[in-house]
């Protein structure tokens, strides 16, 4: 993390800053769960000056871009004070396709604009800095993001009806530039959003930080569908919601066995497959570091959430799969340290596949070995 801080221009100010939206996430909780487990004033310093340069840099227009600002349109002192409104850029290294643009399913990958599923992420680590530091415009923030994304991203019918989310829209959230819905991104927002409407204190009832509409709309999305996967990234993310939904499940927020059973059942079958693939037995330079470690990631919740089920008052201990479920998956508890280890040893690292994604690799790595401050600060 010390290394992230001074690659990407976290300790200069005024300097160069190279922001992605999805690293920036991750690192803000790593850097919040240091501060709670060290106490070290610099790591929260850090974690709250990366909020603030990640609205600075992905809040407002690229510089090679002909429109300056903030992306919400908003004057500089408003959108301050208001830095989600509009959403906030991936951070890709080419600018968003332009509409005259033929379509270009590789090439989409390198450009910029909006990704729902990185927006929930930020919202998290938002949530996880309001709970650390007990501030309440981090949360305000992160609702206003929710808001900003749901009514953006929402594809509804002829009845008005929410029946998807785009997965891609332009910077200004003007255009879908992949129209088509990712596989767990009503899952996300559900979850996400929960969190952040079940949040206790700094009048979390009041109109300000409602959105019982979205999460309604979310939970009617995620009903009857397919959460299976044998992709490592998206299997870590369900053990991960997994357990995001146990916790909320324990304090009362919400009631969802089905939901939990599913996202279990999902994730073993998912798991089992990819285990069976023998991918994560391949050398370095064909293997993805970023989305194995979002696995162990998973994995680490999977830890978690074994133990949290059996003090539950919510009827679980009534559902065996849940418990098949849990103890399918944690057979392959081995795989966690199989990557871990993988990727620390420097041959490894010296592959393109790490070095040409460095910092996700690296924020990543340090999540999987420290993951406090993302499982549980948000």
């Amino acid at each position: 993390m010390d290394g992230f801080a001074l690659r990407t221009g976290l300790e200069s100010p005024g300097g160069p800053s190279i922001r992605y939206l999805w690293t920036d996430a991750f690192a803000v909780c790593n850097f919040l769960g240091l501060y709670v487990e060290e106490k070290d004033p610099r790591d929260l310093q850090r974690a709250l000056r990366l909020i603030d340069e990640t609205h600075r840099v992905l809040g407002r227009h690229r510089l090679d871009d002909s429109r300056q600002g903030w992306i919400s349109g908003l004057d500089d002192a408003v959108a301050r004070q208001h830095p989600t409104a509009g959403g906030l850029r991936i951070g890709k290294p080419l600018p968003e396709r332009r509409p005259d643009e033929r379509h270009d399913a590789a090439g989409e990958w390198d450009r910029d604009g909006q990704y729902f599923h990185y927006l929930t992420k930020w919202m998290q680590a938002l949530e996880s800095a309001s709970r650390v530091t007990k501030e309440p415009d981090y949360h305000r923030w992160a609702v206003e993001l929710a808001r900003t994304a749901f009514a953006r991203f929402a594809v509804r019918d002829s009845s008005g009806s929410l029946v998807g989310l785009r997965w891609k829209l332009s910077v200004d959230l003007t255009r879908p530039l992949v129209p088509s819905m990712g596989q767990h991104d009503a899952l996300d927002g559900f979850v996400t959003f929960s969190r952040l409407a079940g949040r206790e204190g700094i009048a979390a009832t009041s109109p300000e930080f409602e959105l019982r509409r979205e999460v309604a709309d979310l939970a009617a999305l995620c009903v009857g569908r397919d959460w299976t996967t044998d992709d490592s990234l998206g299997l870590g993310g369900l053990l991960c919601d997994a357990y995001a939904l146990a916790k909320l499940m324990d304090r009362g927020v919400l009631d969802e066995p089905e939901l939990l059973e599913g996202l279990l059942e999902a994730s073993r079958s998912g798991l089992a497959a990819l285990v069976e693939g023998r991918g994560l037995e391949q050398a370095a330079r064909a293997r993805l570091p970023f989305r194995e470690l979002g696995l162990t990631i998973g994995l680490r919740a999977l830890q978690r959430l074994a133990q949290r089920i059996e003090g539950m008052r919510s009827g679980l201990e009534d559902r065996g799969s849940v418990r098949r479920s849990i103890e399918a998956l944690a057979r392959h508890s081995w795989i966690v340290t199989s990557i871990e280890s993988f990727w620390q040893q420097r041959e490894n690292r010296a592959s393109p596949t790490w070095t040409g994604h460095r910092e996700i690799n690296e924020v990543m790595l340090a999540t999987s070995l420290a993951p406090d401050g993302y499982l549980e600060t948000g």
